[in-house]
């Protein structure tokens, strides 16, 4: 069995009242799911809005490779750690989407020591967000497509429908499809696509929205299709924003779930940070702000996408300020960004840790580009050889970077008592965090302010496409929205095979869409896809129930 789930599935947890009672919530807002994880009542924040906000702590991390970068292991470990020095602590994650679990990443849960739990709910199901989200959207789409074919009232071109079905999960031949065959009475046949749930508009809104009214009226916005005279066509159009709000009434409450040390988290929502913005919902990290002195979140993949994303929307539309960040990086993960292959990452290589450090420094780079104060946390693999470890931590000492090892996959909030301190001491420093663009700047600026600052890019190109996208959305007064990149993690450039720190190179936007109710325009870049597709050998093969019950293959 896998030693995750071994000791998640081992852990004595706590009555999830008594995690309330711990993060201060009175059990009048509890809605239990069993014993272990909870609704909370949105009416909670009426008792909270006037309290004073605890410091917010963003973890992120350095280019993912195969080789493993723990962020959320981080994430939970600092919570803990926290916990132990006497603070009352919170973290915020994402829900982890089906479409990893059962393809190749694995979930969300965190790892060894540092898990939330239970991991196994958690990661399969959970308190049903998810499925709310998929029939929110998909309800738009059969509403939007009987309109077309009970006489198409709205004057709606079947050819510019651009409001994608949706399912969590990874399946590549949902990217190009026709639906209506065959007969007339299955409606009017057209070409159409899947994404993955957790890259819909309606997964973005949760996470943006402040209370389900504020959900309904963002949803009304959202365009669904234009007319044959180019006009746009919204969800209000279709008279479904409130059935939409109907079907989210229950998963727009936060989750309560615990740390294996019994930290209280708050998990809700969980859009991708490569195809989406990559942050747990507003609702989920203003509550803890009410609730805990220091509130640990992470944003997904590396500085260049759930950072810059949570730091330039998030928090633009929130009005959060951050008062620390901290950069998770792996030596395994360095040796890979300085040329050394999977295979070869159990060999001391000193010469390419230090080369792949050029990608840490730029991720660091970034986040001081925001005015942030940070610290670097090496998440300790047992493969790391002490020559390995004090190189990197030379590097750091003569760049200037503060630097504490993190061992909360070993040892849990124990192995991070040190990083926790330098974190606290980080937090009281004044900062004057601003998001690196002005949102009222052309498009065009906007994303080439990422580009640039964030990525390290020489310059932008524009395919056809996306230069006609850009005068629709002038047109339509969509040019005043923050921008959210759609681009490969695995790479600083669009290219997924480049690792380290390229330079000169050109981000190729090839197009652009509009999600008016989240509030942002989406720059599609390289070759991103908004529906993964399963490797050769899925994680979903080696699953499994066995004679007593308990799950096996759950990573």
């Amino acid at each position: 069995m896998n030693e995750d789930l071994k000791i998640a599935q081992e852990a004595t947890l706590e009555d999830i009242y008594t995690i309330a009672e711990k993060a201060g919530i009175d059990r009048s807002f509890v809605e239990p799911y069993g014993n272990d994880k909870a609704k909370i009542d949105s009416r909670i924040w009426d008792t909270l809005k006037d309290k004073k906000d605890g410091k917010l702590i963003l973890v992120t991390a350095i280019n993912p490779t195969p080789a493993g970068e723990g962020k959320s292991t981080t994430t939970i470990g600092l919570a803990d750690g926290l916990s132990r020095l006497g603070k009352k602590t919170m973290a915020c994650l994402r829900e982890p989407s089906l479409g990893p679990v059962f393809g190749l990443k694995g979930g969300a849960a965190g790892g060894g020591h540092a898990q939330v739990v239970p991991m196994e709910a958690i990661n399969l199901h959970f308190t049903g967000d998810m499925h709310a989200i998929t029939t929110a959207n998909n309800l738009i789409s059969a509403v939007l497509d009987n309109s077309i074919y009970q006489g198409n009232p709205l004057n709606i071109d079947p050819e510019k429908v651009v409001w994608p079905r949706c399912m969590d999960m990874n399946d590549r031949t949902l990217r190009s499809i026709t639906i209506a065959q065959d007969k007339k009475t299955n409606g009017v046949e057209r070409k159409d696509h899947f994404v993955i749930t957790v890259a819909t508009e309606v997964m973005a809104i949760l996470c943006l929205s402040k209370d389900l009214k504020d959900f309904q009226n963002r949803i009304a916005q959202c365009i669904v299709a234009y007319t044959y005279d180019g006009k746009p066509v919204t969800v209000k159009d279709l008279n479904v924003d409130g059935a939409a709000a109907v079907v989210m009434r229950e998963a727009i409450k936060p989750n309560l779930v615990q740390t294996l040390e019994h930290t209280p988290v708050l998990i809700h929502g969980g859009p991708f940070a490569n195809i989406a913005h990559g942050c747990n919902s507003i609702i989920a990290t203003r509550t803890a702000l009410k609730l805990a002195d220091y509130v640990v979140t992470e944003a997904g993949f590396g500085a260049d996408l759930g950072a810059e994303k949570f730091l330039d929307i998030k928090c633009r539309l929130a009005d959060l300020k951050p008062n620390a960040v901290v950069i998770v990086a792996t030596i395994r993960a360095l040796k890979m960004h300085g040329g050394v292959e999977k295979e070869n990452l159990g060999e001391e290589n000193v010469d390419a840790l230090i080369k792949g450090a050029a990608n840490l420094q730029k991720h660091i780079e970034s986040i001081q580009q925001f005015h942030l104060p940070y610290v670097v946390a090496i998440n300790k693999f047992t493969t790391d050889t002490q020559k390995e470890i004090d190189a990197l931590f030379d590097w750091c000492r003569d760049n200037n970077h503060p630097v504490r090892l993190s061992e909360g996959w070993a040892k849990g909030g124990e192995g991070t008592i040190n990083l926790a301190k330098a974190v606290i001491d980080t937090c009281a420093e004044p900062n004057s965090f601003a998001p690196i663009y002005d949102v009222n700047a052309p498009i065009t600026e906007k994303i080439e302010a990422i580009a640039k600052t964030v990525y390290g890019a020489r310059n932008v190109e524009y395919s056809e496409e996306a230069q006609e996208k850009l005068k629709i959305f002038i047109t339509n007064g969509w040019d005043h929205l923050p921008i959210c990149m759609a681009k490969t993690p695995l790479s600083l450039t669009d290219d997924a095979k480049i690792k380290g720190r390229p330079e000169g190179f050109t981000i190729h936007v090839r197009d652009l869409s509009i999600s008016r109710g989240a509030g942002f325009v989406i720059a599609y870049t390289g070759a991103i896809m908004t529906m993964p597709g399963l490797p050769k050998d899925p994680a979903a093969v080696h699953m499994g129930i066995d004679e007593d019950g308990n799950s096996y293959g759950i990573f």
